[in-house]
C-alpha cells in the first residue's frame, strides 16, 4: 500500500512540475506583460516596478525563482494588478468554488447513480433506453445554454430563487444543477457499464440462480465492483468541478475564483495566472490520489498490479 501510494505522489509532483513549466513559458509568450498599457506611469517608473517584481530578471532565475519562494516560504507572490497576495485572492475566492463544486458533485451523484443502475438492471429496455439518452442529452447540451435557460424558464418562475447572486444557501441550487449535469450524465453511464460489467460474472449468475433476492444482489454482490468506474471518477470529476466552473460562476454572479482566472488573462498578471493554475493543479493531483486510494480499497487487485 505505501509503494503505491508512493508511485501516486510522485506521479502527482511529476505533474505539477510540467504544468508550471507550460503555464509559465506559455505566460511569458503573451504579449506585454502587467505594466503593458498602463496609463500616466512614467517609463523610469514601470521599470522600477518590473524590477521590484523581479520581471527584469533572466528569464531562467524567473522560472526558478517562484517555485523557490513556494517550497521555502510558501509564498505565492502578489498580484501585480490587485495590489494583494495571490494567496490572499485565493484563500478569499476559493470557498465559494469549493461549495458550488461540493453541491454540484452530490446532485450529480444523487440523480446518476440510481439511473446508471436502473438501466443496467433494465438493459435493453425503454428504461434503459430512457436513462441514456437523458444522459446523452446532459453531455451535449453545455453550461452556457442550460445556465440561461433555467434562470429564464425557472428562476423567473419560482420567487425565492433569483436570476444571479450569491446571498443565500438557496443561491447554489441553480448553478449546481447547471454545472452538475453533464458530470452526473457521464458518471450515469459509468456506473450503467461497470453494473453490465459484473452482472455477466458467473458468480452473480450463479447467486441469481439459487434465488438471491435481487435488492440483496444488487447491495450484497454488485454494487461494490460495478462501481469501481464512477468511484474513479468522481475524484477527478470534483476537481473538474472546481476548476472548471468559470463559466457557471460568470453567469450566476459567483464571486469564485473563475473571476480571478480571467481577470488575470486580460491583465496578464502572471503571477496570479501562475498562483491559481497551480493551485488547480494541486487540487487535481490530491483529488485524483484520493479517488486512486478508493478504487484501491474496493479493488485490492489495482494495488497489487501498481506493485
Amino acid at each position: 500500500m505505501i509503494r503505491y501510494i508512493s508511485s501516486r505522489l510522485l506521479q502527482g509532483l511529476l505533474v505539477l512540475f510540467a504544468l508550471y513549466t507550460i503555464t509559465f513559458f506559455l505566460v511569458k509568450a503573451m504579449p506585454g506583460d502587467a505594466f503593458t498599457g498602463e496609463k500616466n506611469i512614467p517609463e523610469d517608473i514601470q521599470h522600477q516596478m518590473r524590477e521590484q517584481s523581479g520581471l527584469n530578471d533572466p528569464l531562467f532565475i524567473q522560472y526558478l525563482n517562484y517555485p523557490k519562494n513556494i517550497l521555502l516560504h510558501g509564498d505565492f507572490n502578489y498580484s501585480i494588478k490587485k495590489r494583494r497576495p495571490v494567496a490572499e485572492l485565493i484563500a478569499q475566492s476559493f470557498p465559494a468554488s469549493l461549495i458550488l463544486g461540493l453541491i454540484a458533485l452530490i446532485f450529480a451523484i444523487t440523480i446518476a447513480i440510481p439511473i446508471g443502475v436502473i438501466s443496467a438492471m433494465r438493459k435493453n429496455t425503454w428504461i434503459d433506453y430512457s436513462g441514456m439518452a437523458i444522459a446523452m442529452i446532459g453531455i451535449c447540451v453545455p453550461a452556457f445554454v442550460v445556465g440561461p435557460l433555467l434562470q429564464i424558464h425557472i428562476a423567473t418562475r419560482i420567487p425565492i430563487l433569483k436570476i444571479a447572486g450569491w446571498d443565500s444557501p438557496i443561491d447554489v441550487l441553480l448553478p449546481a444543477i447547471t454545472l452538475g449535469l453533464a458530470t452526473a450524465a457521464y458518471l450515469a453511464r459509468l456506473t450503467r457499464g461497470g453494473m453490465l460489467e459484473i452482472l455477466s460474472q458467473d458468480y452473480i449468475r450463479t447467486a441469481h440462480a439459487k434465488g438471491v433476492p435481487l435488492p440483496r444482489l444488487i447491495i450484497m454482490h454488485t454494487l461494490r465492483g460495478g462501481l469501481i468506474p464512477s468511484v474513479a471518477f468522481i475524484g477527478p470529476a470534483f476537481a473538474a468541478l472546481i476548476s472548471g466552473s468559470f463559466i457557471v460562476e460568470s453567469i450566476f454572479q459567483i464571486p469564485g475564483m473563475g473571476q480571478h482566472f480571467v481577470t488575470a488573462i486580460f491583465d496578464r498578471d502572471e503571477f496570479l495566472i501562475i498562483g491559481l493554475a497551480l493551485f488547480y493543479g494541486l487540487l487535481v493531483v490530491i483529488m485524483n490520489l484520493a479517488s486512486d486510494l478508493l478504487v484501491g480499497m474496493l479493488n485490492p487487485r489495482a494495488r497489487t498490479s501498481e506493485s
